[in-house]
């Protein structure tokens, strides 16, 4: 049987051996990769709620005034092109946060699991100065794979709002529901296309840390090493997204209904007469603990379907590349051995 120095064994890997190795990873090198993903999460929501307070101080006047209008009056101009400019800039700056945090957590994977395959220890600052080095490439990566898995979603889209627009447009002589139909069926069409591209890159952000190997080298390689495997990568990359996503469900769930609680506690004493000040305040336990479960659920979506595929590209080059050999002797250890 291959030998196993760290947390897979060096030969080619079952699905049990994938998820039990993306298990042992998270016991072993779980306060690292975590600690790293809290710092980005933390930062990035740090950015968000200074940007949230800056743009509420700078519009408040404005905010007051658009929060005091009648059913009946509509939104001045002077007053609501200030606060939707603000809160745009809070947005923008909310998405790149989280992209620039998501990206390096991403990185930091691939990282730990070169140190986890071997069975050698590592630390807080090497992942994380591994995974800064490697964060332009790896949002390279994912935003080419991003566009490319667009292209048949727009397509699908585009056709099945021509489709509804046809049907509008035509008399309704029974040709309409055709038209939806075939717009509709266009669409569904469009979607194993993006999902079959999706798959096809899936390994790339691993490609970019475990071979520094840039944007687009990292896409041929995925799609070198996913050829003649497609499914066993699907299947298993889906089955680590819905663990994921259950578990961020559940990790969720205390953290919101303890922020109900909080919210029923502070909007006691609100009236019709409340300001927005006194809204956003009574809110405030309720936003904190939401933002903080959602926080720490980002957590395990982000580092441990990551986890999974790093170890089906350690797998597939296993199999397509007899890389277990040069592992093992990376590792110390002999190449084979017997029980």
């Amino acid at each position: 049987m291959p030998p196993k120095p760290g947390v897979i064994p060096l030969g080619p890997l079952r699905v049990g051996d994938i998820f039990g190795g993306a298990f042992s990873t998270l016991g072993r090198y779980g306060k690292q990769l975590l600690a790293v993903g809290a710092a980005l999460y933390g930062g990035a929501l740090l950015v968000m709620v200074t940007a949230v307070l800056i743009a509420y101080s700078a519009v408040s006047d404005h905010l007051h005034r658009l929060f005091e209008l009648s059913e009946y009056e509509d939104p001045a101009a002077r007053d609501l092109t200030p606060v939707i400019t603000a809160f745009g800039v809070v947005a923008v700056l909310g998405f790149l946060s989280m992209v620039v945090a998501s990206a390096v957590v991403c990185a930091a994977v691939p990282a730990a699991l070169q140190e986890a395959v071997l069975g050698r220890p590592t630390t807080f600052s090497a992942i994380w100065r591994r995974a800064w080095a490697r964060m332009p490439a790896v949002v390279g990566a994912l935003l080419l794979t991003a566009l490319i898995t667009m292209v048949p979603l727009l397509l699908g889209l585009g056709a099945l709002i021509a489709g509804i627009v046809g049907a509008v447009a035509v008399d309704s002589d029974g040709g309409s529901p055709a038209l939806v139909v075939a717009g509709v069926a266009c669409f569904l069409g469009f979607l194993p296309v993006a999902t079959w591209l999706w798959v096809r890159f899936s390994l790339a952000p691993s490609a970019v840390v475990f071979e520094n190997q840039g944007p687009l080298a990292s896409l041929r390689r995925s799609v070198t090493l996913v050829r003649g495997a497609w499914w066993r990568v699907f299947g298993t990359t889906l089955l680590a997204g819905v663990m994921a996503t259950v578990a961020s469900y559940l990790i969720q769930i205390p953290f919101t209904f303890l922020g109900m609680f909080t919210s029923m506690l502070g909007s006691v004493n609100l009236d019709e007469h409340s300001g927005p000040a006194a809204i956003i305040t009574a809110m405030s336990g309720y936003l904190v603990l939401v933002l903080l479960g959602q926080m720490v659920s980002q957590l395990v979506v982000a580092v441990f379907p990551p986890l999974v595929t790093g170890l089906l590209y350690v797998d597939r080059r296993i199999r397509t590349e007899n890389l277990g050999p040069v592992l093992a002797e990376a590792a110390a250890v002999p190449p084979q051995y017997t029980a």
